[in-house]
């Protein structure tokens, strides 16, 4: 992530925080303002710039989002480069690694461009207002609910926000932050309780697909897809990397077909990078890989299966 302290860049990152116990602590996000029709950002095309990274599965949300509701053409984006360095996500002068919104080479200076005396991590998903100059958000849950603003399928309809809301609120600590509570865990007993969380929450989701097309019935809302990264993720990375490793997403029938199923969607295979992702995840650290060396494995199980599920509509 990196981490900044009064506009410096810290180039020796301290690393990921964590709780007495061992257990791993997310930062929060500290930038978090809306767009509005009626107030300082408002949904204008053209105006908003999203900084993203194909291994950040907190970034594949804003990248899946802004495919699915097909707002390629009214929101741009820079992704940095697959592996970060000491100066953390970076970019390169041009080609496909480059920064077109504000020509930068490295996310800090994104940060500092709007607070010369940032203090804080340096996170993706990034949104930017070309407009003001200005970040309107860090925060993937906020930028995913904002994309609803300019068109496309309603991911958070009315009349299923309550269970829509209690799906958010059961994987993210038990799935999405579960499998880093896991592989970033410093002690036995923090690890085994990630681990924990990580598999009954694969458990939950396995039994109301057995019931339902998605988790909160025949819609696809944004609970299924903030599940979708950690998925796509799972096999490549964490069941190694992050010894989430009871089971494979492929050990789940019914899982396996959704996952599959929303990969087929129009636009989402795009958004993921299996290659980068064991890149990532098996890049060099103290704690889980010091030598950095990637394996070669595993063979990955064929993605584009039909899945067998009912033809999809949104």
């Amino acid at each position: 992530m990196g981490l900044m302290l009064n506009g410096t860049y810290l180039v020796d990152d301290p690393g990921p925080d964590t709780r007495e116990g061992g257990e791993f602590q997310r930062a929060k996000s500290t930038l978090r303002d809306w767009i509005t029709p009626d107030g300082r950002f408002t949904p204008d095309t053209g105006r908003y710039h999203v900084y993203a990274a194909w291994n950040c599965p907190w970034a594949h949300r804003v990248l899946l989002a802004r495919a699915i509701l097909r707002l390629e053409n009214k929101i741009s984006v820079s992704v940095a480069k697959p592996r970060r360095t000491d100066q953390g996500w970076v970019f390169d002068p041009s080609g496909e690694y480059a920064d077109p919104a504000l020509s930068v080479l490295s996310l800090h200076q994104v940060y500092s461009h709007q607070t010369p005396a940032y203090t804080g991590r340096i996170t993706v998903p990034v949104l930017w207002d070309r407009k003001t100059n200005h970040i309107v958000s860090n925060e993937s849950a906020d930028i995913i609910r904002m994309l609803g603003a300019f068109g496309g399928p309603d991911l958070y309809p009315d009349a299923l926000r309550k269970d829509i809301d209690a799906w958010n609120a059961r994987i993210y600590p038990g799935l999405n932050n579960g499998v880093y509570r896991t592989g970033f865990a410093r002690t036995q007993e923090a690890y085994e309780k990630g681990f924990t969380d990580v598999f009954e929450t694969l458990d939950a989701m396995e039994t109301q697909l057995s019931q339902t097309r998605y988790l909160t019935g025949d819609t696809f809302t944004e609970a299924d897809l903030r599940a979708f990264p950690t998925l796509a993720r799972f096999d490549v990375a964490y069941h190694y990397a992050f010894k989430c490793n009871l089971r494979k997403l492929v050990d789940y029938p019914n899982l396996w077909a959704y996952a599959r199923e929303i990969y087929a969607m129009p636009g989402v295979a795009e958004t993921v990078k299996f290659d980068i992702y064991k890149q990532g995840y098996f890049s060099p650290s103290e704690l889980r890989n010091p030598l950095g060396i990637v394996p070669l494995g595993p063979e990955l199980a064929d993605w584009h299966v039909p899945h067998g599920r009912n033809h999809i509509t949104l």
